[in-house]
């Protein structure tokens, strides 16, 4: 696909295709982003960046999906739904807020087909996990339908699992990624149980 320019965001956060993300907007650049986005219906892109290193080459576009307020000084509490991964080409300051050329991702073109078994897997542990988060035995998650962008938009994902998610070009890899992620974080959850039902007990019990 050919470059273009998207006015860019970066966060601590990783931002995944069909996922919706919560955002508090304070800063005035950031102000004007939203605001240029919203006024011409038009994406901006969201890109990982912390403290710890360099920010990431590859984001995903978001567009604004909900203002669930808006206060008197221009801060907005706003929800934004990922759209289609890019890599940055260019960084560079726009008049009001930074941008980055950015080349889009065809998702269908590199993607490939998926890996039915790993599928399982990740819904599987996926299934235990929400089993395992819910109050009412009634309520449970559900995976729904989809790749695993979708699944993995549905639940809490470290910061380095979901980049690497969205930095992986076979559908294929990107399950397995997932299902290996998702069974070590059910395992953790089991573990920590384990732990606590032996510190009920004092201690009087094997693990």
């Amino acid at each position: 696909m050919a470059d273009t320019e998207l006015p860019l965001f970066e966060l601590p956060v990783v931002l995944l295709p069909g996922e919706l993300l919560p955002l508090h907007i304070f800063e005035e650049r950031y102000k004007a982003m939203i605001a240029h986005s919203m006024e011409r219906d038009e994406p901006f892109g969201i890109v990982f960046a912390d403290d710890d290193s360099e920010p990431a080459e590859v984001g995903c576009t978001a567009f604004v999906a909900d203002v669930l307020e808006r206060f008197d000084d221009g801060r907005l509490n706003i929800v934004v739904s990922g759209g289609t991964p890019f890599t940055i080409g260019e960084r560079f300051e726009a008049p009001e807020f930074p941008a980055a050329t950015v080349e889009l991702i065809d998702l269908e073109a590199e993607a490939g087909e998926g890996d039915p078994e790993a599928s399982e897997r990740a819904l599987a542990a996926f299934d235990e996990l929400a089993r395992e988060a819910a109050e009412d035995p009634d309520d449970v998650a559900d995976a729904g339908e989809g790749d695993s962008y979708a699944i993995a938009a549905r639940i809490t994902l470290p910061p380095e699992t979901k980049q690497k998610l969205l930095e992986t070009r076979s559908e294929a890899e990107r399950i397995r990624i997932l299902a290996r992620a998702l069974e070590a974080v059910l395992q953790a959850v089991r573990r920590s149980q384990q732990l606590a039902d032996v510190a009920q007990t004092n201690g009087h019990g094997q693990l």
